[in-house]
């Protein structure tokens, strides 16, 4: 009870003080929230944020007072709201040459909800033509006749030694991709309206690897469920976590030139857990763009099996793979690429 009253006191002292002026500075000053250590370095000629710290972290103040975690939420789907299912809205899914790929990989029946709510914020881009290649990766097909037309559908065996192969369901997706620019993408994220647009204007700019990401709202177990059902709006979401920095987690752009210049994701992580930083440390030896901006939002779901565990082999293996310079790493996955059979 004292610790929480602390904390409590805390917040209110130094941290609410800094949040009400972010909300007073411009229409964007919501974007330099962070937490009392850490430090933001701004964009040289955009709103832009990036974080100047190595690895993930979650907004303390938002913890402890959650009321700032759901006007965090209100501010920044504002800006840029997340489209739901809406017969009026311009179809972004075009029949000809998409510039924009979106690829999610999938296993299983339970997160089908969390993959159709995804999909309609993918469908809901603007001002930007898309595809999405969603890769079933399981035994056996369980996805036939669950998904939209418009998605494109690819099935992918499961390696015979895991249940899941994250890397290797990107893999799939980007040799099965049309666009130019490619967007690894998560099952249980929803994406701004802008995402897909805002991405190719990086892109435009000269930016091989894009990280859009200002804020990952982690939305209930129980707003989760009321998000599928179509019964509560996503800007009146009461966040269990705001995570920063998210680098190539979740969703990161890329174009399909740089993906498989760098080796695209190491098929070497069997399951979850460091193939993504493993990627990023590749991808970062490009042209990268990774000043935060949009804001996601992320659907409950139980945690993966030693996801988080300091034992789990994937994290060992990203362990003993940082010890490898990213240059020799790269050459590795190209020259095992380039022997790889083609229908793999």
């Amino acid at each position: 009870m004292i610790v929480a009253f602390r904390r409590i006191a805390g917040v209110i002292l130094f941290d609410l003080p800094r949040y009400i002026r972010a909300l007073a500075t411009g229409k964007r000053g919501y974007l330099r929230v962070r937490n009392r250590a850490e430090r933001l370095v701004p964009a040289r000629s955009h709103h832009g944020v990036r974080c100047d710290w190595r690895w993930t972290s979650e907004l303390f103040a938002t913890n402890v007072f959650p009321p700032l975690g759901r006007w965090l939420v209100r501010r920044a789907l504002a800006d840029h709201p997340i489209g739901r299912n809406d017969p009026a809205a311009r179809d972004s899914i075009t029949s000809g040459v998409p510039k924009v790929s979106f690829i999610i990989g999938h296993r299983g029946v339970t997160r089908v909800p969390l993959l159709l709510k995804t999909l309609e914020s993918v469908r809901a881009q603007r001002g930007a033509s898309v595809e999405c290649v969603v890769v079933e990766q399981d035994d056996s097909p369980k996805l036939t006749g669950k998904l939209p037309s418009w998605v494109k559908y690819v099935f992918s065996e499961s390696p015979k030694q895991a249940a899941y192969a994250r890397s290797k369901a990107f893999n799939v997706g980007a040799a099965n991709a049309s666009g130019a620019l490619l967007v690894l993408h998560d099952n249980d994220l929803l994406v701004p309206e802008d995402y897909a647009a805002e991405a190719l204007l990086r892109q435009a700019e000269g930016y091989e690897v894009i990280n859009l990401k200002r804020f990952i709202f982690y939305a209930s177990e129980r707003d989760t469920e009321r998000v599928i059902a179509s019964r509560l709006a996503l800007t009146e979401l009461s966040p269990e976590s705001v995570m920063q920095n998210a680098l190539g987690g979740g969703s990161i752009a890329i174009t399909a030139k740089a993906y498989f210049e760098i080796g695209g994701m190491d098929e070497a992580f069997i399951g979850w857990g460091g193939e993504d930083n493993e990627f990023w440390d590749r991808a970062i030896t490009r042209k990268v763009w990774q000043f935060g901006y949009l804001s996601l939002v992320h659907l409950w779901h139980p945690s993966q099996p030693m996801k988080y565990d300091p034992n789990n082999p994937t994290l060992v293996l990203f362990n003993q793979l940082m010890a490898i310079p990213a240059a020799e790493r790269i050459a590795i996955l190209r020259l095992r690429r380039a022997l790889q059979p083609a229908d793999c």
